[in-house]
């Protein structure tokens, strides 16, 4: 008898870690609730890799009264389907819902998991992403994030947003309140942040990141970046005290300048040093060491030394824009 219930233990314990969102060394990922109906997932503070799957952002799960309003599902198919998963631990409720924060597919592929369990569920996403994501960027990204995991399998035919949203618009979905806020340029021209008003959360999107860097395409505008950050910590601009910021990528907080003052204070050492380099008429790689100096904290941030080079050449052609 003793045998059966311990061969039976055994079998569970098996089975529940089979079905454990786990990425290796890495650890094991679930959602954490940190505000109310509010459930966070922190993703590996990583750039994409096979080693992660592919999988780096925050995906958040609110719960209401009838079902799930899930924000920003995840980057792929196969990760897809384990962040389904957990999000069916915290509630057995529907997806009713479904939020994508901007163009870049590390945050809105895995919307094809959710759609096929979910087909008439609607899919919000700003206007212009939804116009972008369909003429390229869907593409692009499926490109580099193949490249970098080779792990997108399934994750076409895309999933799209299905409901184009505006400017400080608001959203209410089975009693909860979302109000959007979208600026010309940050992170890229596609982005929402999105209040939660009934939980008082703002999510921030890839407008913050913490302990990792990304890169800066085309799109994104670093000195509007830092423009619309500082508005959020000063309160300006519609912007309030908010129990929970969470970012794109790394933990959230309560804590504003906790939260928001490291990545802020990065971009300002970049322009600030772009703008050194361009009054004195040198190049911003001739400025690099100097600003590799003055960025010690943020050594050991995943990415640095990739990609501060590229930030600092980022800022110095906005700042020689700017002055054209």
């Amino acid at each position: 008898m003793r045998k059966a219930i311990f061969l039976a233990s055994a079998a569970m314990i098996f089975s529940l870690s089979l079905n454990a969102f786990t990425l290796g060394k890495l650890g094991d990922y679930k959602f954490e609730k940190a505000n109310d109906n509010v459930y966070i997932m922190h993703g590996p503070e990583r750039e994409p890799s096979k080693e992660n799957e592919g999988f780096m952002n925050n995906p958040a799960v609110i719960e209401s009264k009838n079902g799930l309003i899930v924000i920003d599902p995840g980057g792929n198919y196969n990760v897809g389907k384990k962040i389904l998963a957990e999000i069916e631990k915290v509630s057995k409720k529907p997806i009713i819902a479904v939020f994508n924060t901007h163009k870049h597919g590390d945050h809105w592929f895995a919307n094809k998991n959710i759609q096929e369990k979910y087909p008439n569920v609607p899919i919000y996403a700003l206007d212009y992403m939804i116009e972008q994501v369909k003429d390229n960027s869907a593409e692009t990204w499926y490109g580099i994030l193949d490249r970098l995991t080779g792990n997108l399998e399934g994750t076409k035919p895309f999933a799209f947003p299905t409901a184009g949203v505006v400017n400080k618009q608001s959203v209410v979905v089975d009693g909860q309140t979302f109000i959007m806020r979208h600026y010309a340029k940050g992170h890229t021209d596609t982005d929402i942040l999105i209040e939660h008003v009934n939980s008082n959360t703002l999510f921030i999107g890839d407008n913050l990141i913490t302990n990792r860097f990304g890169a800066f395409d085309d799109s994104s505008n670093m000195h509007d970046n830092i423009e619309l950050l500082e508005k959020i910590k000063n309160k300006q601009d519609g912007f309030k005290k908010y129990k929970l910021y969470v970012p794109g990528h790394g933990r959230s907080s309560g804590e504003i300048s906790k939260t928001i003052d490291p990545f802020l204070n990065y971009l300002k050492i970049i322009t600030a040093g772009a703008k050194k380099a361009y009054k004195a008429g040198v190049e911003s790689y001739e400025i690099k060491p100097e600003i590799h100096e003055q960025l010690k904290a943020y050594h050991k941030w995943d990415a640095y030394e990739g990609q501060m080079g590229k930030h600092l050449m980022k800022a110095y052609e906005e700042v020689e824009a700017l002055d054209l």
